[in-house]
C-alpha cells in the first residue's frame, strides 16, 4: 500500500533566487512560504546552501515532507505529463537545457539540492510547457518551415504557462459546474508575461507563446507577435547579433518600450492623465488580447468560458473593459460594477452576455502540489 502524500514542499529554483511553498495537502492549505535571493551574488553561494536556509525558516514544519514538486521550464515533447525525477527522468531533462539556457540549469540544479538536503524524499518535476504539448495538435504546434529544423533541432510551438492554465481551467469547469472533459474556453493569463490557450473538452488546441515565450501578446519587456522580416532588418541595419538581437526583443519591448515602463498599473496612471505613448500601449495589449480571443473562441467551436488570470487579468479593471469592449461581436458584455473585483473568483459579464467572462486568481504552485501528489499515487 503506498504512503499517502500530505506534506508537500513546493520548490520554484531560479537563477539567483528559490521561492518555496510547503502545503498540507488533506486540506490543501498552504503552511508556510518564503522566498530566498541573491543565491550566488552575495547571498547563498549554490542552490544546497539556499535550502538550508529553507529549512532552518521552516523549523519543525521541514520534518515530514511526504515529497517535493518543483516546477521546471520546458519539457519539450519528452514530458507531456509530469513526472517523477528519476535518474532517467534527470538525464532526459537535461537535455532540454537547449530549450531554456538561462532557467533550466537552475532549475534541475533545485532538484538536485533536494536530493541531497531532503534524502529519500521524492522530487516531482511539473513542466511550463506540458498542459498544452499533450494535447495540442500538430496543426497548431508545427511552423510552416523546412521539418529538418523541427527533426534536428526541435523547432515547433511548445507553450509556456501551462501549470496556471491548467489550473484556472480546473477552476473554471467547477465554477461552470460542468465535466473538466466537456469543458470550452478561452483563458487569458496576464502579467508581465501573458499567454492564452485555447482549451476544448478540458485540454489544449492552441496557445500564445510559441517555442520560447516570446511570441503571442503585448508583454511587460517582450515584443510579442512580430514579422520575423523585421527582427533581419534591425539586425542588418544596426549589426547586431542574434544575442544581443534577443536583449531588445525580450528584455527592451513590449510596454516598457512603448511606454516607459513595464508596470501596467503605472502606464494605465500615466493613459488617465492623458499620456498618449501609454494610452497606445494599452489598446495594443487589450487589442492583441481580443483579437486571439475571437480566434480561440472559433477554435474552440464557442467557449463556455472567457477566463482572466495572472497579475493584470485578476487585478486591473481598466485592461479587463479595454478587452471586453472589443468583444461586442461576440455577444460578450461587461458587468462594470462586478469589473471592480481584484484578485477574486468572480463573473464580470452582464446577465445579458451570451458569453460569461470570469476572473479566477491562479495558484501555479497550489496545482504543483496537486500534480506532485496525482503522479506520486500513480
Amino acid at each position: 500500500m503506498k504512503k499517502s502524500i500530505e506534506k508537500v514542499l513546493v520548490i520554484n529554483s531560479g537563477s539567483s533566487s528559490l521561492k518555496y511553498q510547503l502545503f498540507d495537502m488533506a486540506t490543501e492549505t498552504r503552511l508556510a512560504k518564503g522566498l530566498v535571493e541573491r543565491i550566488g551574488c552575495g547571498g547563498p553561494a549554490t542552490h544546497a546552501e539556499a535550502l538550508k536556509q529553507v529549512v532552518a525558516e521552516l523549523g519543525d514544519a521541514a520534518k515530514g515532507i511526504d515529497a517535493i514538486g518543483h516546477r521546471i521550464l520546458h519539457g519539450g515533447e519528452t514530458f507531456r505529463d509530469s513526472a517523477l525525477m528519476t535518474k532517467a527522468n534527470m538525464a532526459k531533462a537535461k537535455k532540454l537545457v537547449k530549450f531554456g539556457p538561462l532557467h533550466m540549469p537552475a532549475n534541475l540544479g533545485g532538484i538536485e539540492a533536494c536530493e541531497r538536503t531532503f534524502r529519500g524524499v521524492p522530487n516531482v518535476g511539473v513542466f511550463d510547457t506540458a498542459f498544452h504539448i499533450a494535447t495540442m495538435p500538430d496543426c497548431a504546434g508545427m511552423y510552416a518551415i523546412d521539418p529538418k529544423y523541427y527533426k534536428k533541432m526541435g523547432i515547433r510551438k511548445y507553450g509556456f504557462h501551462g501549470t496556471s492554465h491548467k489550473f484556472v481551467t480546473q477552476a473554471a469547469a467547477k465554477f461552470l459546474k460542468k465535466p473538466l472533459s466537456k469543458v470550452n474556453l478561452v483563458t487569458c493569463h496576464l502579467g508581465n508575461g501573458s499567454s492564452l490557450a485555447a482549451i476544448r473538452s478540458g485540454g489544449v488546441v492552441d496557445t500564445s507563446m510559441g517555442l520560447t515565450p516570446l511570441a503571442g501578446m503585448v508583454m511587460g519587456t517582450r515584443c510579442g507577435d512580430i514579422d520575423a522580416a523585421a527582427v533581419l532588418a534591425i539586425m542588418e541595419a544596426e549589426g547586431k547579433t542574434p544575442a544581443e538581437m534577443d536583449v531588445i526583443l525580450n528584455k527592451k519591448s513590449g510596454l516598457l518600450a512603448l511606454a516607459g515602463s513595464s508596470d501596467c498599473r503605472d502606464i494605465c496612471a500615466k493613459a488617465a492623465k492623458g499620456d498618449k505613448a501609454a494610452e497606445l500601449a494599452l489598446e495594443m495589449l487589450a487589442y492583441r488580447v481580443a483579437l486571439y480571443i475571437g480566434a480561440y473562441n472559433t477554435i474552440v467551436g464557442g467557449a463556455d468560458a472567457i477566463v482572466m488570470t495572472g497579475g493584470i487579468g485578476e487585478n486591473s479593471s481598466e485592461v479587463r473593459e479595454r478587452i471586453v469592449w472589443r468583444l461586442g461581436a461576440l455577444g460578450v458584455k461587461l458587468d462594470k460594477s462586478a469589473n471592480k473585483v481584484r484578485g477574486e473568483l468572480k463573473a464580470i459579464s452582464a446577465k445579458g452576455s451570451k458569453i460569461p467572462v470570469v476572473v479566477i486568481p491562479t495558484n501555479e504552485e497550489l496545482m504543483i502540489a496537486r500534480d506532485t501528489v496525482r503522479i506520486l499515487g500513480k
